[in-house]
């Protein structure tokens, strides 16, 4: 009975967590804090997996959960070396003052 309730928790923990991620990416104009904010949304969605595989009893959860962060630590370390060359040309992080696409 506490699994099944756990479970709702994680569930509903997760939504709060997504949902102020996706405000935060769609709202905020610096791109270090709408990286975050897209961090926090995988993390959100790492907790449903994880949550549904305690429930199931299964084990296929914790493989996407593994694959997911594998993701994200690749997305981190190519997404603050793309932050880092952009601030030094042009000394902002913030997305509207970025310009560098245009033709």
């Amino acid at each position: 009975m506490f699994q099944e309730n756990l479970a709702g928790l994680c569930f509903i923990l997760s939504g709060v967590l997504f949902t102020i991620g996706a405000v935060g990416a769609i709202l905020r104009r610096n791109v270090i804090v709408v990286f975050m904010c897209i961090e926090l949304m995988l993390n959100a969605v790492n907790l449903v997996f994880i949550a549904a595989a305690n429930t199931l009893s299964s084990m296929d959860g914790s493989i996407f959960v593994f694959f997911i962060m594998t993701v994200a630590a690749v997305e981190a370390a190519v997404g603050l070396a793309i932050f880092v060359m952009v601030f030094r040309l042009q000394n902002t992080v913030h997305a509207d003052e970025m310009n560098l696409l245009k033709g």
